[in-house]
């Protein structure tokens, strides 16, 4: 399956989520050593990870910039990182 533009932003979202997340992990191998659910869906345990709300704000905002999206898919990925598998935010 061909990755389009708007998985490669998500995707990379989440790598720098968390790169900067206590414990900070690397999000390909979370990925890649995840286990499956009975659907065949990968269990990403992101509720042992916490991130900083204003650096996690900061980084999305940042993969946005300058980016030829408009504002309805710009939301869109705002809502997949922010209700996805991404690390938790704490103030």
């Amino acid at each position: 399956m061909k990755e389009t533009k708007i998985q490669k932003i998500i995707w990379d979202i989440y790598k720098e989520l968390y790169a900067n997340s206590e414990p900070k992990t690397d999000f390909d191998e979370l990925v890649n050593s995840a286990e499956k659910n009975e659907k065949g869906e990968k269990i990403i345990p992101f509720e042992n990870y916490f991130i900083e709300q204003e650096l996690m704000d900061e980084i999305i905002e940042k993969h946005l910039k300058n980016k030829r999206l408009t504002k309805l898919a710009k939301n869109s990925i705002k809502f997949n990182i922010y209700l996805g598998v991404s690390p938790r935010s704490k103030k």
